[in-house]
């Protein structure tokens, strides 16, 4: 399964907005924490300021009665009262400033033992409570906005880092693969974006260079080889229609002239493949898979002359491919060639279905571990199927048509090789 990938756009946006998240909260708790900090400090300043006033009262007239209003409550006990007139909570407490709660309600008490009595103060923090939780809300709503605008911010931010970037993938992307000449840093700036863009036109002149050097010894190999095959083949024919000649020296004639048009294939494929899409020369015409099918592997019986494999041909389905006829051509005849090189006994069995040609053989089979690099261009430990250009051709033949290439086999059991190709619709009769 395809793991998700966000994009670096999102990826910076996340971050503003959790580094947003970080600084939001951490001011937010600081001033929760000193807004408490600072209420229970201006409490005991003034419950210290009414302690001082009743002590000053008492002072001067003992029978003071202790201040009792609506956020307001104090107390005074003396050694000869057997029952204080004092909440239970509160007797126990030594001297100090303490929060507890007294009949569902929340205080603020300050306790003070003087001359063989106790004065408590109590101040009511209901009020102070109901804002320290609006002030709580207010918090947290500023950090989720923060949050947010820090997200946004971000996204904006990285929008406007990656511009350039998304402008030069644009560029490359809606680019045709054959125009290597216009720069891609003619509407680019000069900062980092620029000079990577520079730096990629610079690769591209080398590319250039590449290409032109390779597409010259595709265009001269492609004459210089066609032409000496061409006598070739019609020294071949010369030669066939000669009645002088013996049976030996017809089917040496014979193979010259498959190994010359096996040749002239495959040139033909190489060239075709060094395009870089199949639409550059037009859609090609119709090729029947059966007509192409048989030539191949009548070209290929005389590699089991001198072996005890018998080649059979089984065609179910008739099936025409818009492909060009020499790619059809080798691709079949390389799996033929394959299971001709590597059976020794048995049976060799080529079939042809409605959507794919499979070739089974009774040879060595294939390794499992030979199974994954059997198509690639190197050696790759491979010991039973050996090393060459042909299932890699193959490889690439299909990729390029949009066809599958598979192969099941055994150790020792054979191994059957299978192209799934898509058939092209059957066209109009008129």
């Amino acid at each position: 399964m395809r793991s998700f990938s966000p994009s670096l756009r999102l990826r910076v946006a996340a971050g503003f907005a959790l580094l947003g998240l970080a600084v939001s909260l951490a001011l937010g708790g600081w001033l929760h924490f000193a807004s408490r900090d600072l209420a229970n400090r201006l409490i005991d300043q003034a419950l210290s300021a009414e302690l001082e006033d009743y002590r000053a009262r008492l002072s001067r007239n003992p029978g003071s009665l202790p201040p009792m209003t609506a956020t307001l409550r104090g107390y005074v006990t003396l050694p000869q009262d057997a029952a204080p007139d004092v909440p239970g909570a509160l007797l126990d407490l030594p001297e100090g400033r303490f929060s507890l709660h007294l009949d569902g309600i929340a205080y603020r008490v300050a306790v003070r033992p003087e001359a063989g009595r106790t004065l408590y103060m109590l101040h009511d923090r209901t009020q102070v409570d109901d804002r320290e939780e609006r002030f709580a809300v207010f918090l947290v709503v500023g950090i989720v906005l923060s949050t947010l605008l820090a997200a946004a911010g971000g996204w904006w931010l990285a929008g406007r880092v990656i511009a350039p970037v998304r402008q030069l993938a644009a560029q490359v992307r809606d680019r045709d693969a054959a125009d290597l000449s216009a720069p891609l840093s003619a509407r680019l700036t000069t900062d980092e974006v620029g000079d990577l863009t520079r730096t990629f036109d610079r690769y591209l002149a080398r590319l250039r260079a590449f290409v032109e050097r390779e597409r010259a010894f595709a265009a001269d190999a492609s004459h210089e080889l066609r032409t000496p095959l061409a006598v070739i083949q019609g020294t071949v024919e010369v030669l066939e229609a000669d009645d002088r000649l013996d049976q030996r020296t017809r089917d040496r004639v014979r193979r010259i002239g498959r190994a010359s048009k096996g040749m002239a294939d495959l040139i033909a494929a190489l060239l075709t493949l060094s395009r870089e899409s199949r639409g550059a020369g037009g859609t090609p015409p119709l090729c029947p898979v059966a007509e192409v099918l048989r030539e191949a592997v009548e070209l290929h019986r005389p590699l089991l002359r001198h072996k005890p494999v018998a080649m059979a041909l089984e065609v179910t389905g008739d099936v025409q491919l818009a492909v060009e006829r020499p790619l059809l051509a080798i691709a079949l005849g390389n799996l033929i060639r394959n299971a001709c090189t590597y059976t020794e006994r048995g049976t060799i069995t080529v079939r042809l279905d409605t959507d794919a040609v499979s070739v089974t053989d009774t040879g060595p089979g294939i390794p499992a571990a030979e199974l994954r690099c059997l198509f690639e261009h190197n050696e790759c430990g491979r010991t039973v199927r050996g090393v060459g250009i042909g299932l890699p051709l193959v490889k690439r033949i299909a990729d390029r048509q949009g066809w599958e290439i598979s192969v099941d086999s055994q150790p020792g059991r054979g191994a059957t090789f299978r192209l799934q190709f898509h058939p092209a619709p059957a066209s109009p009769q008129g």
